[in-house]
Parts: C-alpha cells; structure tokens; sequence
C-alpha cells in the first residue's frame, strides 16, 4: 500500500507535458457535382503540417475517409450517384502526429449538371494543378505529381495560359494572376538557366539550374522554349492595363522573347532547319539531338522563329526545314482524309501543343487548313478506336483518345499505329475545339464510367488501360494543360485571341504564305428529329467499311452483322452513343477475329425503339 501512494506521489509531482497546439483548419468548404463532391480548406499557419484528415458524418459519428498532403488541400469523396448529402469536418496534424480538433463542418450534395457544369467542372479542378501545386518558390509547375523540385518549361507554359483562363473564370482575381505572373517572370528572368535564350526541359524549381532530361540532354530545349514563348506571349496581350505591375509583366516577357536566339539553333550557316536542342558540353552532336522536321507538334517552334523581332530564322526555314521531308499525307483513313502526318495522324497531342494559342481556323498553307486537318486527325484517332482492331478492352465511340501519356509500362506516345490499349483523357478533351459533340460524349462518360479510378483533386488522371487493369494516380502538366486551354478556346477562343493578336504573327504568317481559308467547316449540326440510319460506305467493301447513322438523343445501340442465313457472324456493337452523328466500322472479321468469305451480310441496328437492317456486299 505504502509503495502505491509513493508511485501516485511521483506522478503527481511530475511536471506535465506541454503537447504541442495544432490549430483547427479554417476555410472549409464543400462543392457537390453529378457524382461527387469536393471539400476544400486553407492552409494552416504551422510550419511542420505534415497533412490533413478529412472525417465524414456517418449515422451519428464522424468517421475518418482520407487524408491530403499538405499542398493538395482539397478532397474529392466519389458518391457515384446523384441526390446524395453528406457532411464533413477536416482536421490537421503535424509532424509529431498532434491533432488539431475537428473543424466546422460544411454540407453538399450531388446533383444533375449541364454541358456547361461539366465543363466548369473540369475546368476548376485542372486549374488546381498549376495553380494550387505549383512550385512555391518559382510559381512554375511540376512536371508530374511528385516530382518535387522538379518543374518543366513547356507544361509551364500551358500553365500560364491556364493562370488567363483562371482569370477569365473567376477561380482568381486578377490581382492574384498578377502576382503570379511577376513571381514566375522574375524567376525566368534572374534565375533560370538559359541557354542562347533557351530554356532546358527541366529545371530545379528553386535555384533554376538545368536537370537533365536524359544523359546528354542538359541545355537549351528549342521546342520546350516555344511552348513556353506561346504561353507568355498570349499573356502579354492579355495583361494589357496601364499598371506598374502589368507594365512590368510585358516588359519582363518582351525581353525574355527577344532574348531566344532562334538563329543560333540551326548550328550552321548553311542548314535551314532547326535544332531540338543544345548542350554547352556536347553541343549539337549530343545522341538525344536532332533537327525539328515536321509534321508533328513543334509547328509553333517555326512561326516563332520567324516572327522573332531580333534573332529571326528566314521564312525559308518553314519549307525548307519544317515541311520540307515527308509532310503531305493526302490519303484517307476510315473515310476521313488526312492532309498532312504520318498515316492515321499519329498522337493526338500533334493537335493540341502547337494550337493552344496559334488559332488554326482558316490559316493554310499550300499543304491544308489546319484547324480541318486537325479535326480529321482527331476523327480518324476517334474511328479507330471504335473500329478497335487489336480488340482492347473498353474503346467504343465514347470512349477514344490515344496521345502520349504515362501508360502499364512506360510512358509513350500512343496513337493508332502505336497502340497498347491506354486511353488518355487529355486526347479527346484537349480537341474539343474540334470535335465538341463527341468530345464532350467522351468526357462525360469518363466521368460517369470510371469515377474515381480516374478522377481525383486535379481532375482526370493521366491515362487508364482497362484491358490491364491499370488506372494512373499521375497528373503531368504537359497533358493536364491542354485540357482547360482547349476547353477554354472551344468556349471563348480566349487563348487563340490574345496570342494571335501579337503584333509579329500577322506578317510572320504572310511571309510564309499562309492564307485565310473562308471554307465552312461543320464541327457540330443540329440534331435529327428521328433516328436516320444513313447506311455504309464503301458498298461494297474491302476490307473494312463504316455503318453511319444519326441519333436524337443519347441511347444504348446494339449493332449485330448476319449472313444470308440469318447467322451472326459478329456482335459489333451494345453500347451507349452521344447523340448526333455516330459512325461505326466493321472490318469483315467475325466474333473469333476471322476474316469473313466475300457475301452479301446483313447488319442490324436495334435502338430503343426498332430495328432496322440494310444489306452490304463484301467483295475481295
């Protein structure tokens, strides 16, 4: 007894331990959408927050769901249906695993949404990722989720345009787009390394020092510079109020544009192309270098090299060196001619990069109308995924989109050609302006389809293989850019209009021989009254040929192909379309993948309300 009272003694007398004070996080918020909802809050003031808990009300308890990092305050809980509520309270803890206590608690629900909600929706949380996950030191974006100090010029460069768009949006005041813009051109003007003028591909966000993007690959990057020059250029026209601090933003992005010497990337007095890169230790010979010929994603690297004011290329380099060596096409592809790439059009993101801010509607050139021919590239990228002829898992009209991404493996461009069964979401989003129906259908369903396995706190995730199983947890800014610029342009053509509206594009266009293109290109028509199966073509067929047809309203179609006996021979289709225009190829292979003997086939097309059949002859 005696030594229990001695143990309570020296409890008694021992000093308390003073826990350290987590503050209780403020500014919570909660947004409900069609099928989720996002709860948001502030940062807390302590300086060794290591993360926060995000609790849900559940019965009568609140029950821990997740937790954020401390610079992605933002969390998406995935409902998956709408006419949901659900209340949450975030709290905060720090290093020594201390809690703070329970926040206010914040209400949504999920309910129906608009075309326009949408794509509010994406645009919003796209914006996050170069806004919210920015380097905090140089304002400039990480590479990819997790990279840490590492952030990438030409994925800054989307991310400046998206800063305008941000703006125009109300995600920001101009004010805070102001100050953002100062931080990132200060630290390209007194910190980044440069290189002739050039960036390189990577650079520490902090000190601004090159980090090589492979062995010998630690200079200036020609074409990453010019995404970036795109980029500031659309900003110096949209920052265009008499203040200090604006005058200073396009004194700042005058000064960065003058001082690219184009003219030095063509390493010799008698070569009329341009280099990708340039080392200062293995100059142009380095083994990751070779010279930009196009057609791919670098025709803006051209426009800006001649329209440069003070170290400019000869409007020659444009047909000598970028479309000087296998850049026509000519043929077609599903039905839909390509004019200029690689058979089938290659990634999509030959569509995208050059054209965030260069407007490419009615600008052509002896080869094409760009704005048509990166339409019909993204439509033929569309008809082969439905036509599907490695039979991946998961491609149907509204769900398409092959570009370079993160993929099961490695990170490739995928494309028509070079095909592994990896969607990306940026593909058939960052062409909207082109294909607004259909890209609009495929997002839409990306986010009813696959929820959460591919939607997080910065919006769709890089890419999804549904054949492996394999959904990304990465975002990289080169493909997360292009989302909510071209959405933007297919809105208000914000960024097309302040880029194009820079003094040197008009007459670097002229010099080259561009001409205005006043021929009407129908992206969109109105919708049918009923359904109207306009038939197939070719007819007859060999090998493959495209059942077309138009729909009201959005609906399940099944598709089935039969010979004269009445057998099926192919199950094509038993999906969801978008309405308006819907085209289908069959390649005259049955359900085991075999060839199919010359005939005359049935196909049917049952909707939700009949069936209706036409004949077609395959000929071989």
């Amino acid at each position: 007894m005696k030594k229990f009272f001695t143990i309570i003694l020296i409890l008694i007398s021992f000093p308390k331990i003073n826990f350290a004070q987590v503050s209780v996080p403020t500014g919570v918020a909660a947004n409900g959408f069609e099928l989720h909802i996002d709860i948001t809050w502030n940062a807390n003031p302590e300086s060794n927050i290591v993360g926060y808990y995000i609790y849900k009300l559940q019965d009568t308890t609140y029950k821990r769901i997740g937790i954020a990092s401390p610079d992605v305050r933002i969390f998406d809980d995935f409902l998956g249906v709408q006419g949901d509520t659900a209340t949450y309270a975030v709290t905060a803890f720090d290093s020594n695993l201390n809690e703070s206590g329970k926040s206010s608690t914040v209400t949504a629900y999920t309910h129906a949404m608009t075309d326009d909600d949408y794509l509010n929706m994406v645009e919003e949380a796209t914006f996050r990722y170069f806004w919210d996950y920015a380097h905090p030191v140089s304002g400039l974006a990480r590479e990819r989720l997790g990279s840490g100090e590492t952030v990438t010029i030409g994925g800054s460069g989307f991310g400046v345009m998206a800063i305008l768009v941000g703006i125009e949006r109300g995600f920001i005041t101009r004010d805070q787009g102001v100050q953002r813009m100062l931080k990132i051109l200060t630290f390209l003007s007194t910190k980044a390394n440069r290189f002739h003028g050039a960036f390189p591909h990577w650079m520490n966000g902090t000190t601004g020092i090159v980090i090589p993007f492979s062995s010998q690959d630690d200079g200036g990057d020609l074409v990453e510079t010019g995404f970036m020059m795109e980029g500031l250029l659309t900003a110096r026209q949209f920052f265009n109020q008499n203040t200090t601090d604006e005058d200073s933003i396009r004194s700042m992005i005058t000064n960065l544009w003058q001082s690219v010497d184009w003219n030095w990337y063509r390493g010799d007095a008698s070569n009329y192309a341009l280099y990708w890169h340039w080392s200062p230790t293995y100059g142009f010979n380095g083994n990751t270098n070779f010279l930009i010929r196009g057609y791919n994603e670098a025709l803006i690297i051209y426009l800006l090299a001649i329209a440069s004011p003070t170290h400019p290329v000869s409007k020659y380099f444009y047909s000598i060196g970028w479309s000087g060596y296998f850049y026509g096409n000519g043929k077609s592809f599903y039905g839909i001619p390509l004019y200029v790439g690689q058979d089938y059009g290659g990634p999509l993101f030959f569509a995208h990069y050059s054209f965030l801010g260069f407007d490419p509607r009615g600008k052509k050139d002896k080869f094409t109308d760009y704005f048509l021919n990166n339409r019909n590239q993204t439509l033929i990228n569309r008809a082969y995924c439905i036509a599907n002829p490695s039979h991946f898992a998961g491609y149907d009209s509204v769900t398409w989109g092959l570009t370079a991404s993160d993929d099961p493996s490695v990170y490739d461009a995928h494309s028509p050609t070079n095909d592994n069964g990896t969607i990306s979401p940026t593909a058939a989003i960052s062409s909207m302006p082109y294909t607004p129906t259909e890209s609009i259908a495929a997002m839409k369903n990306f986010y009813r389809k696959y929820g959460n396995k591919i939607w997080g706190p910065f919006g769709f995730k890089d890419a999804f293989n549904v054949s492996k199983n394999w959904y990304a947890s990465s975002y990289l800014s080169i493909d997360e850019g292009p989302i909510i610029d071209m959405i933007e342009n297919y809105r208000t053509q914000l960024l097309w209009k302040n880029f194009m509206a820079n003094p040197e594009i008009g007459p670097m266009l002229d010099s080259i021989g561009f001409v205005q293109d006043n021929t009407k290109i129908e992206s969109t028509k109105s919708l049918p009254k009923g359904f109207t199966l306009e038939g197939n073509y070719p007819n007859p067929f060999n090998p493959s040929t495209i059942i077309k047809f138009d729909l009201p309203n959005s609906q399940n179609i099944e598709i089935n192909i039969y010979n004269l006996l009445g057998q099926e021979v192919r199950h094509l289709l038993n999906s969801y379309l978008p309405s308006g225009e819907n085209q289908i190829v069959w390649n005259g292979k049955d359900d085991d993948n075999k060839i199919v003997p010359s005939g005359i086939y049935i196909y049917s097309v049952k909707t939700k309300d009949k069936i209706y059949t036409r004949k077609m002859v395959l000929l071989k």
